[in-house]
């Protein structure tokens, strides 16, 4: 298991680097760079998230979020990071492992997002190499899901980019900015190569 307690150190606080990147758990001293750019990327994020409630960007929910963060690290229910630029530490986006559940099972669901100054540039790819060691080989997880619309033809592409394989097509499987929407299932066992470009499709099973 990942030290959590390292996740809680002192200054400066552990990170995971990657090409260009570094992951660490969000601080109270993110919440201006957070807030900036989650209001500049509002419309190019409201498509494929949930609905925002009317207080999100503010200081008092924030510091919610940041103990919501803190329980379920320390339960081991979810690992919340936020993604940096190494050149400059400038706030890129944000990734969760949530919903971990152990046992005969040993999995996660895995969410993410970029802001939009951001997007298109492999930025998240990089962040998920960088993510998934950890994940798999610290955090013990055998299987890591994500799920991501049909139309979000960018998220599709860095699943496969990153070694998830396409599992099935769930209805209405979450409640998009207002509306239930269909999504795609992908996993990546631990396993699993990184792909190599080609898309990757679970293997059919005859009928029993």
């Amino acid at each position: 298991m990942w030290p959590l307690t390292a996740l809680f150190s002192t200054d400066p606080l552990p990170a995971i680097a990657g090409e260009g990147v570094y992951l660490r758990v969000p601080q109270t001293a993110d919440f201006a760079q957070w807030r900036d750019l989650r209001a500049r990327s509002r419309a190019f994020l409201t498509p494929w998230e949930p609905l925002w409630p009317a207080d999100d960007l503010t200081r008092g929910a924030y510091a919610r979020r940041l103990r919501r963060y803190a329980r379920d690290m320390l339960s081991d229910q979810a690992y919340p990071m936020f993604v940096f630029r190494s050149g400059d530490d400038a706030l890129l986006g944000g990734l969760t492992l949530s919903n971990v559940r152990r046992g005969v099972c040993q999995a996660a669901s895995l969410g993410y997002w970029m802001g939009e100054p951001f997007a298109g540039k492999g930025h998240m790819r990089a962040a998920l190499a960088a993510l998934l060691p950890v994940a798999h080989e610290h955090l013990q997880l055998r299987r890591i899901e994500a799920a991501c619309m049909p139309t979000n033809a960018p998220s599709v592409r860095l699943l496969e980019r990153c070694g998830f394989v396409r599992e099935g097509y769930s209805r209405e499987y979450l409640c998009i900015n207002g509306v239930w929407e269909d999504h795609l299932l992908f996993a990546r066992l631990r396993r699993d190569p990184i792909a190599s470009g080609a898309v990757r499709e679970a293997p059919s099973r005859a009928a029993q």
